[in-house]
């Protein structure tokens, strides 16, 4: 059912990206064109937001500022660290999960498996401390590193982030063998997997926020002050390649989870494909508002992922 679920909104992602870049142009006054404004007054935010127009008033009334992209951390850390005590708690103490969580993943997650194959408790509560960690560095970034201009996003898009973090641990939790939430300790094995995936991970992560720190540091002066809420072409770190470097080390950072639970894991491929697109449709944006915006703008630097797309 997650799987289902996932992969059908990768496949939403997908679909606008195609959308957007096959749609022929609306004609002037007509419904078309309403539906156009809609739809990409739903793909766009921040800085991209510009390229669709001055938005009806109404309109207008559904957006929220970007800097709101805060209150996504602060749900995931919240929400995610709970998660991971109690599993933490189930397996190493040998406690059972709160009565209410089992029965939101007896609906959701894998049951029917009563006994434990391989190293997947392990794997999973391993994967929830990397989400932790990735949401407490990304809400640390928001409050002390991101420069936020004006720029506002979609209330469907706020509603949307708020409960992705907290469908995405909940995923994770899901992927724990039953026989964990049965109150029963469980040993713990270090496979090679997780050393790869964990070393990817702080790969991406460093990266990643590299690139956040470029973009920041375009809008403050030597000392750190901000100076200016414009945009500027970044260079430096993985912006050499790529228009969005940041989200391409996102997609990575999924990438690493999905090896952590031990690369077999279907679900959390459909979760990779969702972020990819996602993140694809986020970058095709931005790229195309650099081109727009700056003449001069590297014509080798690929939007998402370097030298392919």
């Amino acid at each position: 059912m997650l799987a289902a679920a996932w992969s059908l909104l990768a496949a939403a992602f997908l679909a606008a990206l195609l959308l957007l870049r096959r749609a022929p142009a609306p004609r002037p006054g007509g419904v078309g064109l309403v539906i156009s404004g809609l739809f990409q007054d739903l793909i766009r935010y921040g800085k991209t937001k510009r390229g669709c127009g001055q938005l009806p008033g109404w309109l207008r009334l559904l957006q929220v500022p970007k800097r709101w992209f805060t209150h996504f951390y602060v749900v995931s850390v919240l929400w995610n660290g709970f998660l991971l005590i109690w599993l933490f708690r189930a397996e190493f103490l040998g406690e059972s999960l709160p009565s209410w969580i089992q029965d939101m993943h007896h609906a959701l997650g894998r049951d029917s498996q009563s006994e434990d194959t391989g190293n997947e408790h392990f794997s999973a509560l391993l994967v929830l401390l990397l989400l932790w960690l990735h949401s407490c560095r990304r809400l640390a970034e928001c409050l002390w590193t991101s420069v936020f201009s004006s720029g506002v996003i979609h209330i469907v898009q706020y509603c949307f982030g708020l409960g992705y973090y907290i469908a995405v641990g909940s995923t994770v939790l899901c992927q724990v063998p039953t026989n964990v939430r049965n109150g029963k300790e469980l040993s713990v094995q270090i496979c090679w997997y997780h050393i790869i995936g964990v070393m990817m991970y702080i790969w991406a992560s460093l990266h990643q926020h590299r690139c956040l720190a470029i973009l920041a540091n375009l809008r403050k002066s030597r000392s750190g002050k901000v100076v200016s809420l414009s945009h500027s072409v970044p260079f430096g770190d993985w912006f050499e390649s790529v228009s969005c470097p940041h989200y391409f080390a996102e997609l990575l950072i999924y990438v690493s989870m999905a090896i952590t639970l031990g690369i077999h894991n279907v679900t959390w491929w459909c979760v990779v494909m969702y972020v990819l697109f996602n993140q694809a449709l986020a970058a095709v944006l931005c790229h195309e508002f650099y081109q727009k915006s700056f003449s001069s703008y590297p014509k080798h630097r690929k939007a998402f992922i370097p030298f392919v797309f």
